[in-house]
Formats: structure tokens, C-alpha cells, sequence
């Protein structure tokens, strides 16, 4: 697996709202690339299959969802990550997507890492509510044992009784023993899952901390759900980050 030299960085809505929001996302984040010299990978999901509520919106699927994601990344030239849920999903995902992510709730999920790893991509896994860092060393086994050249985890924080994450910082140097990847989730670690009545509440305003608090801890890369008017997003708004926000933090992990 590669080494890290440059962070990684991860930006984007959490879901696929139009076709319009990921426009407005991939320019922002294509000025930021060349203002910064960075590369930052455009994340965002066809389709979210672990919403709080059975009401809540999902996305556009997953043939109109990865359409739309290969329009962005022939038009502005930007590497695409987005999540799969199912094993079916792998393979077409993987024709669009440069790096496939495996969600936290399903990081244990054999099938899945394997389909992932087989299509040749970078498979971020992000690292179970449930689980420790030194946990993740068996789904990266998993991952490598089906074929996978580049394999990433990704710290996002422990369930904290009801309704709440708390983050261990710890976990990213475990996990650095691992893998030489290691990306903080930033946005999603500030979560209070299901404590918005039916979908998922929290508070954006520690995300950037979060990131300078990872920074510290040796994490190689930072993901970061952005939107231009986060507080009527679809999905995840709390945790959101201003997309007018993004080049300030980004520049302060620089």
C-alpha cells in the first residue's frame, strides 16, 4: 500500500440532493484545489441506506446516482468516493467511483469488503461505532485477503451511551499500525445519533477542532460533509459544514 506524503482530504454533500448542489459543491472544491495545491476527492452517496426514519430522503439509486457522480468528475476533473451498502453495488460503483467506502455499521460485513476489494479501488472503511482502532486490523485483513491494493480507515467515534459519539483519539494511532492511511471523519463525529426526533442531530461547530485534535494524533487525511446551506440539507445538516467554510479549515491543517 502506498504512503502518504500530501493529507488526504474528503469534501462533499452527504447525499446526492440535484444535480444543481453538486455543482455548486465541485466548483467550490476545484478553486480550493488550485488555490491550495490539494487534491481534494469529491464524496457523495447515491443513496443512504441507514436513515434514522423510514421517511427520510435516500438519494437518487444508484444508476441515476453514479450518472450524475461521473458527470462531476468529467467535468471538473475531480476523484470521486462515494459508499456502497450491498455487494451488488460494488462493481458499478467502482466503474465511477476511485475510492469505495464501506459505512461503519457495515465494517465487519465480509461479503462487502470483498466485492469492494475486488474491483481494484481504494477502499476507505470507516471504523464501527462498536469498535476499537485495533479492532479494524481484521476487516483490513479481510480487505487485502480478497485482492484490495489500498486499503484506509477512517475514525468517526464510539457510541457514548444514547445519542452521542465520543471520540478517542487514540484510535488513529492504532490504526496507524495498521494501515498508513488514516482519515478523520470530522463531520460525522459530531453527530447525536437519532437525537433530532427521527433523524440525526448535531453540532458543527466542533468539526474543525475535531480535525486539529486528529492532526495532532499523526491522521494522514480529513473528511468533511459540506454544503451551501447545510441547515436545509437532506441529509446530516447539523454535522455540515458551510461550504463557504471548507478552504479556511483546510488551510489551517495545511
Amino acid at each position: 500500500m502506498l504512503t502518504h506524503k500530501k493529507p488526504i482530504f474528503i469534501a462533499g454533500p452527504c447525499v446526492i440532493e440535484s444535480e444543481l448542489l453538486l455543482r455548486k459543491v465541485a466548483e467550490e472544491i476545484s478553486a480550493i484545489n488550485s488555490r491550495l495545491g490539494v487534491d481534494i476527492i469529491f464524496k457523495s452517496s447515491f443513496d443512504k441506506a441507514n436513515r434514522t426514519s423510514v421517511s427520510s430522503f435516500r438519494g437518487p439509486g444508484l444508476e441515476k446516482g453514479l450518472q450524475m457522480l461521473a458527470d462531476i468528475k468529467s467535468m471538473y476533473g475531480l476523484r470521486i468516493l462515494t459508499d456502497i451498502h450491498e455487494t451488488w453495488q460494488a462493481k458499478p460503483a467502482g466503474e465511477v467511483a476511485d475510492v469505495l467506502q464501506i459505512p461503519a455499521f457495515l465494517c465487519r460485513q465480509t461479503d462487502l469488503l470483498a466485492s469492494a476489494a475486488r474491483t481494484g479501488r481504494t477502499v476507505n472503511i470507516k471504523k464501527g461505532q462498536f469498535l476499537s482502532g485495533r479492532d479494524m486490523r481484521y476487516p483490513v485483513e479481510k480487505a487485502l485477503d480478497a485482492g484490495a491494493s489500498e486499503v484506509w480507515l477512517t475514525e468517526r467515534g464510539n457510541i457514548f451511551g444514547y445519542n452521542n459519539l465520543v471520540v478517542d483519539f487514540r484510535n488513529i494511532s492504532d490504526m496507524l499500525d495498521i494501515v498508513p492511511g488514516v482519515i478523520m471523519d470530522c463531520t460525522h463525529c459530531v453527530q447525536r445519533p437519532g437525537a433530532g426526533g427521527g433523524k440525526t442531530s448535531g453540532d458543527r461547530r466542533f468539526a474543525p477542532m475535531m480535525a486539529l485534535a486528529a492532526k495532532a494524533f499523526g491522521a494522514t487525511g480529513y473528511f468533511f460533509e459540506v454544503h451551501p446551506d447545510p441547515d436545509h440539507a437532506l441529509s446530516d445538516g447539523p454535522n455540515m459544514l458551510y461550504l463557504d467554510q471548507l478552504g479556511q479549515v483546510i488551510e489551517s491543517l495545511l
